[in-house]
C-alpha cells in the first residue's frame, strides 16, 4: 500500500464529480426524531413515484441522486414514528437539501412502511442484527437492563452462564468480536466480574452486531463486530430521567446548546446496603465493592456540511475481598475512552467523516496471602485515526473507501513479594486500509465486493483479506443472500469465563502469527405475512493459527515470548432461523440456532495408544447444540406492558472427573501422600439442558406532575429451575460425592425511573 496510491484515490474520488454532466437532480439530508433531534440511524427514505430510496447511514444521512426532474412525493419511514410525506419538485441539476423530522408514534398500532429499492437493505443484509434501546430497557433483566444480555438473546449467540455477559458468537470466543462505542475499541466491556456490561442503556442510541460475513469496513477480529452508538443528546429542549435500581441507579440529562446539544448519563452501583447486611452472617463478602460508569456527549453544528461531536466514556470497578483470616484480593480494573468525530459533506455525492480515538484499559490486581503480597499492573493504551469517504457516482454504485491507523500498547508488571517477578512491554503500530463497492446492476440484484489490508508492527505483518456478499430479490417478499469473507486477529486475550477481574491481552509477535480464518454465509430473508419476517441463515467457519498461554508450562521464567504460547485451530458450522413481529400491541420474536463448534490444541484428547500423541478435535465449554429463545412484549392497556422470555439451551460441554488416586510411601514425596486427578477427554460430557423464564411488568405514570414516570417488577427464574453451572466433587466420601452447583434461583427485581 503506497502513499501514492492512496492521494491518487482521494483525488479520483474527488475530482471525478465535478467532471460528470450534472443533467438530473438528487435529495438528500438527515432524518431526525422531531421532539429530541436525534438522527435516525436506517430510516427508509424513498421516491415514491420512481420507486427510488435509500436507508440513512450510521450518521442519519440519506442520498437519492439520479433522479429525472419533476414532481415527486418524498417519504420516510422508521418503527415508532408516524410516516412522513412531502411534495417537492426537482429541477435539472438541482441538489435538493431537505432534513426530515419524524414525529413518534405513541400509538402502539400497525406499521406504514415506505416500500422502496433499498427499504432497510443495511438491517436486512446477511448477518448483520440491531437492538432497540426500548427492548434493551424492556426486557427481564438480572437486577439492571443491559445490552449484551439482550443480544445473547438473538440466534447465533450464546450466553457461557447467567453470571457471564460474554458475547460467543457462530463459535467465537469473547475476544473474537470487535466491540466499538462510537467508534472506538473498548477492550473490557464488563462489570461486577463480568455479570453485564459496561454500557448504560439510558446512554446508547443505537446498537448494531455484525454476526458473520461483516463488510471490508471492519477488521481486526475474527468473529463478528458489535458497533454502539452514544446518544447524540436532546436539540429541542432539556430532559433527563433518573432510575433507582436494587444493583445499580442511573441518571441522565441531555439538552440543547448553541448550534449543538449535549448528553451526560451516570450509573453507579446500590448494592453496598444488601453487602453490609449480608457482612453480618457471612466473612466471605466483599468489604468493599462498587462500580461508577460515565457516559458524556458533545456536539456542534458549525454549518450545514460540518458537524462535530466529542464523545467520552469511563468506568471503573473496585472491590476489595476478604476470602481467608490472613487472605484479602483488592481489584480495580476498568475502561476508558475518548473520540473526536467530524463529519464533512462535499456534496450530494461525496459524504466523509474523520474519527480520532483513544481507548485505555486498566487492571491492578493485588493479593495478599499470610502477609506476602502480589501485585499486577496493567495498561492498555490504544490511539488511532480513521478516515471514512462514501461516494455516489451513479444509482447503481456506492463505493467506499476509508484508512484505519494507530498505535497499541501493552505493559504487564507481576510483583510478588515486593520483587519484580515479570516485566513486559509490547508496542505496536497497526494500519489498515480498504475499499468497497456496493452495485446494483438492476432492482433484483445487489453485489458487494471489498478488500482490506492490514499491517501490525510486531512480526511485521501484512494481510489482504477479500469480502463478497451477492443479494438476489427472488420475489418482492424473498432475498436470497451469500457472503464470504477472509479475517485475522493480531490479539488474544487470556480471560477466565466466570470472572473478567484478570483479563490480560496479548498480541503476536515474530514467531506468533496472527490467527486467520474464512466465514461462509448463507441467507434467505423473507416477510411471510403482513407485519412479520422470517430470517434463515446458514454458516461455516474456519480458525487458524489460535494463540494463547499455554497451560502446560510448570513455569514461563526465562522463556521466550514466542514459547509462552500454544497454537491450535477450530471451525463452526450452524443453522440460524428467527421468525419476528416489530410492531402491534403483541410483538417479539422467536429464535432458533442449531451449531457445532470445535478446537484443537497440542496434548488434547490424544490416544494413549498413539505415540505421537496426535490432538484431536473438542468441542469447548460454550458450545451448546440447539439454544431457543422466545421473546414476547404485550401492551395490556395504555399503562400496563408485558414483556416475557423464555430460554432452552442443550447442555454445555465440561470434562468429567472419573476419579481420584494417591501414592503412598513414595521415596519421591517425602513421605506425604501424592495424589491426584483421573478425567475423561476434554468437554466429552455434557451437563443437563438449560432452561430460563424470565417476566417483566411496567406501569406508565407520572411522578407528582414533574414528568413521566415507570415503575418496573421483575421476577428471573420463574419457574426456579435448578440449572447447573458446574459439578463438585467430594472426595472425603466414599462413594465419591457430587454436588450440581446451580445457577439463580428465582430472583424479584424493582425499579423506578422517572423522565422530566
Amino acid at each position: 500500500m503506497s502513499k501514492h496510491f492512496l492521494f491518487f484515490t482521494a483525488i479520483l474520488l474527488l475530482f471525478s464529480i465535478s467532471s460528470q454532466a450534472r443533467q438530473s437532480a438528487s435529495v438528500s439530508g438527515y432524518v431526525k426524531d422531531s421532539e429530541t433531534g436525534e438522527t435516525l440511524i436506517s430510516a427508509n427514505v424513498a421516491v415514491l413515484e420512481n420507486n427510488r430510496g435509500s436507508s440513512t447511514n450510521t450518521l442519519g444521512y440519506f442520498t437519492i441522486t439520479n433522479v429525472q426532474p419533476g414532481s415527486y412525493t418524498l417519504a420516510a419511514s422508521y418503527i415508532g414514528y408516524q410516516l412522513f410525506q412531502k411534495e417537492i419538485i426537482l429541477t435539472v441539476g438541482e441538489n435538493l437539501r431537505i432534513d426530515i423530522e419524524l414525529v413518534p408514534d405513541f400509538v402502539q398500532g400497525e406499521e406504514i412502511i415506505v416500500e422502496s429499492q433499498a427499504e432497510k437493505e443495511e438491517l436486512k443484509s446477511i448477518g448483520i442484527a440491531q437492538v432497540k434501546t426500548e427492548l434493551i430497557k424492556a426486557l427481564p433483566a438480572i437486577f439492571e437492563a443491559d445490552v449484551f444480555r439482550s443480544i445473547q438473546l438473538l440466534p447465533g449467540v450464546k450466553a457461557a452462564s447467567d453470571y457471564s455477559s460474554g458475547l460467543y458468537i457462530r463459535g467465537g470466543s469473547p475476544d473474537q468480536t470487535l466491540i466499538l462505542l462510537d467508534r472506538t475499541t473498548v477492550y473490557n466491556p464488563s462489570h461486577f466480574f463480568g455479570f453485564f456490561s459496561t454500557f448504560n442503556p439510558d446512554a446508547i442510541k443505537d446498537v448494531r452486531l455484525y454476526k458473520g460475513g461483516y463488510p471490508a469496513e471492519y477488521g481486526g477480529r475474527l468473529s463478528s463486530v458489535l458497533s454502539i452508538y452514544n446518544k447524540d443528546g436532546n436539540r429541542n429542549k432539556r430532559a433527563g430521567s433518573v432510575t433507582l435500581g436494587m444493583l445499580a441507579s442511573r441518571a441522565s440529562i441531555e439538552g440543547p446548546i448553541k448550534k449543538g446539544s449535549y448528553m451526560f448519563a451516570f450509573r453507579r452501583s446500590t448494592l453496598e446496603p444488601l453487602l453490609s447486611a449480608l457482612r453480618q452472617n457471612n466473612d466471605n463478602i466483599p468489604s468493599r465493592f462498587y462500580f461508577l460508569d460515565f457516559n458524556g456527549k458533545i456536539n456542534f453544528d458549525a454549518s450545514t456540511n460540518n458537524k462535530f461531536s466529542l464523545a467520552a466514556y469511563t468506568g471503573t470497578d473496585k472491590v476489595t475481598f476478604p476470602f481467608a483470616d490472613d487472605a484479602e484480593i483488592k481489584l480495580n480494573y476498568g475502561n476508558q475512552t475518548i473520540s473526536g468525530n467530524w463529519t464533512h459533506i462535499f456534496n450530494e455525492k461525496l459524504f466523509s467523516n474523520f474519527v480520532i480515538t483513544g481507548s485505555r484499559y486498566f487492571n491492578f490486581p493485588e493479593f495478599e496471602i499470610a502477609g506476602t503480597p502480589f501485585e499486577r499492573e496493567n495498561n492498555i493504551y490504544d490511539y488511532s485515526l480513521k478516515s471514512d469517504l462514501e461516494y455516489l457516482p451513479s444509482e447503481k454504485h456506492q463505493i467506499s473507501t476509508g484508512v484505519w491507523a494507530g498505535i497499541f500498547t501493552l505493559n504487564l508488571q507481576d510483583r510478588f513479594d515486593n520483587q519484580d517477578s515479570f516485566s513486559s512491554r509490547i508496542h505496536s503500530r497497526y494500519g489498515s486500509f480498504y475499499i468497497q463497492d456496493t452495485w446494483r446492476p438492476s432492482d433484483l440484484w445487489k453485489i458487494i465486493g471489498g478488500m482490506r489490508l492490514n499491517y501490525f508492527s510486531d512480526g511485521d505483518y501484512l494481510r489482504l483479506e477479500p469480502r463478497l456478499s451477492v443479494e438476489h430479490r427472488l420475489t418482492e417478499k424473498v432475498r436470497l443472500q451469500a457472503a464470504y469473507g477472509r479475517y485475522n486477529q493480531f490479539f488474544t486475550l487470556i480471560s477466565n469465563e466466570a470472572f473478567s477481574g484478570f483479563d490480560v491481552w496479548l498480541t503476536s509477535d515474530d514467531g506468533i502469527r496472527p490467527a486467520y480464518g474464512d466465514q461462509f454465509v448463507l441467507g434467505a430473508k423473507t416477510l411471510p405475512f403482513k407485519n412479520y419476517g422470517l430470517d434463515i441463515e446458514l454458516y461455516y467457519r474456519n480458525m487458524n493459527d489460535l494463540f494463547e498461554l499455554d497451560p502446560f508450562l510448570p513455569d514461563a521464567a526465562g522463556l521466550l515470548y514466542s514459547d509462552l504460547f500454544r497454537v491450535g485451530n477450530g471451525y463452526a458450522y450452524g443453522f440460524e432461523a428467527m421468525f419476528e413481529r416489530q410492531v402491534g400491541r403483541l410483538n417479539g420474536f422467536i429464535g432458533y440456532t442449531f451449531a457445532y463448534t470445535w478446537r484443537k490444541f497440542p496434548g488434547f484428547n490424544y490416544e494413549l495408544s498413539d505415540a505421537s500423541r496426535a490432538a484431536r478435535f473438542y468441542p469447548p465449554k460454550y458450545d451448546r447444540r440447539n439454544d431457543i429463545n422466545l421473546v414476547l412484549n404485550y401492551n395490556l392497556s395504555r399503562k400496563w406492558t408485558l414483556t416475557g422470555s423464555w430460554s432452552y439451551a442443550t447442555g454445555q460441554a465440561y470434562t468429567q472427573v472419573l476419579g481420584r488416586y494417591a501414592l503412598f510411601d513414595d521415596p519421591f514425596s517425602l513421605g506425604s501422600e501424592v495424589g491426584s486427578f483421573t478425567v475423561n477427554e476434554v468437554n466429552a460430557a455434557r451437563l443437563p439442558s438449560y432452561q430460563r423464564v424470565d417476566l417483566s411488568f411496567a406501569r406508565q405514570g407520572t411522578f407528582f406532575g414533574i414528568g413521566e414516570a415507570e415503575l418496573q417488577l421483575q421476577i428471573i427464574n420463574v419457574l426456579n429451575r435448578k440449572n447447573v453451572w458446574f459439578q463438585n466433587y467430594d472426595f472425603d466420601e466414599n462413594p465419591i460425592k457430587i454436588t450440581d452447583v446451580t445457577l439463580l434461583p428465582v430472583l424479584p427485581s424493582i425499579s423506578y425511573t422517572v423522565k422530566f
